[in-house]
């Protein structure tokens, strides 16, 4: 398979389709047997994805006319050409002759000369990446620029800088299987340098492996999960015995820990997504947990629980997914600016709703991966407001203890954009 070609197929899938890059890639990299093959398909659409507007710009300057229709997809083969010229080692030469020939595996053996002709001329130009606005200085939507802008009026830059970072790799020690010291030293066996994270069970690899290479990673010694979402369930603080609200539950990271947490504990694990569900029964069997796990709305609890209230709710809330562009950059190309509004709106509905069903004396962590206020802050004050028996319980490891919530930034100690706010009942 031209891995070129596949290039192409993800990134008219996102693009064209409102497919994200999650679903796209891997359908794509099981054509392939090789690793390195598959890893180089995942730098090319991740690339072309992070520097999007500034490819298009050189693309487009370079076309006498745009390609329509289902011609759109050598438009995308044409970004993946780009990026390899700009952003990766493989010989110009090289780059060029395999896109070239992914555009006959593609079908489109007419266009095998624009192809040609586009990516000749770009080398040959060579010009620098554009930055003639802010969207394509920063490689993001101007509406998105705006809201960081607005939030972040010192820091906004920054904040986009980290946004396009390569991640880290996080994972969480198991600590049903063995304290995080003893799992550091069974990594510094195996040769993989780590460090421990600030939360009771977190570990920073100074470089990304496979999960094959971990030590008894199939025995559930250890997950991967950023060390940003790993608080979730340090701050939720589950006690022995207690009855435990999952409400947006999938892909289960954050079920399992809190399983892992405290002993005996009744999780109820639900999400609107089948699909997503099955990721959770996955994570739960590879860690052998146990958890109801339930197809439902959180915003409908009584249409699926029958049972007694909840000691405490982890509402890990739908959002715009702002703070992990830098392991989601296609979300800056699906997210539209009229989303954060529905958004909002379906927060608040599902807050409301999950709050009814705690006990008095409960706790509910809000939770999301965004970096927007309206999400966050702005959406838990407007509940304090409206909300007589909600009381916000200070976070420790907040900055400012008079602000609304911990608001995590991207990179701020090597972690994803999160957002946190614990929440009282009575």
């Amino acid at each position: 398979m031209n891995i070129r070609a596949l290039a192409a197929r993800v990134v008219f899938q996102v693009l064209e389709k409102g497919l994200s890059l999650s679903v796209a890639l891997p359908e794509q990299q099981q054509k392939l047997d090789n690793s390195k093959d598959k890893a180089l398909l995942a730098e090319l659409c991740y690339g072309v994805m992070r520097q999007l507007p500034q490819l298009d710009k050189l693309v487009s300057d370079c076309m006498s006319k745009p390609l329509k229709g289902k011609q759109r997809i050598v438009h995308q083969l044409l970004l993946v050409g780009c990026y390899q010229l700009y952003f990766t080692r493989i010989p110009s030469h090289a780059a060029i002759s395999e896109t070239a020939e992914a555009c006959r595996k593609l079908k489109f053996e007419g266009l095998v000369k624009v192809v040609n002709g586009v990516l000749r001329t770009i080398q040959r130009q060579d010009k620098p990446l554009p930055t003639d606005n802010d969207t394509l200085a920063f490689n993001t939507p101007a509406w998105i620029i705006k809201k960081l802008k607005a939030a972040y009026p010192d820091t906004w830059q920054h904040v986009i800088e980290q946004s396009h970072q390569r991640p880290p790799m996080w994972l969480r020690n198991n600590a049903r299987k063995q304290s995080r010291d003893t799992y550091l030293s069974m990594l510094s066996e195996a040769e993989i340098a780590a460090t421990a994270g600030a939360s009771h069970n977190a570990i920073l690899l100074e470089q990304a492996k496979d999960v094959a290479q971990l030590p008894q990673f199939d025995q559930g010694a250890a997950s991967v999960q950023d060390g940003a979402a790993q608080w979730a369930a340090q701050l939720l603080d589950p006690q022995d015995n207690e009855l435990i609200l999952d409400a947006c539950a999938a892909p289960g990271g954050k079920s399992c820990h809190i399983l892992e947490s405290a002993n005996n504990i009744d999780l109820v694990a639900v999400d609107f997504d089948a699909k997503r569900l099955e990721r959770v029964k996955q994570n739960l069997q590879r860690l052998s947990l146990q958890a109801q796990v339930i197809h439902g709305d959180a915003a409908a609890i009584d249409t699926w629980w029958q049972g007694d209230k909840f000691d405490r709710i982890l509402l890990d809330a739908p959002c715009s997914a702002t703070g992990v562009i830098r392991r989601h950059p296609d979300i800056k190309w699906l997210r539209k600016q009229n989303d954060i509004d529905a958004l909002a709106q379906l927060q608040s509905q599902i807050l409301d709703h999950c709050w009814q069903w705690l006990k008095p004396g409960g706790t509910l962590l809000y939770a999301t991966c965004s970096i927007l206020p309206q999400e966050n802050a702005q959406q838990v004050s407007a509940f304090l407001a409206r909300t007589p028996d909600a009381s916000l319980v200070t976070i420790e490891q907040q900055s400012d203890p008079l602000t609304v919530g911990w608001q995590i930034v991207p990179g701020q100690d090597n972690m994803d954009g999160f957002y946190y706010a614990r929440l009282k009942k009575g």
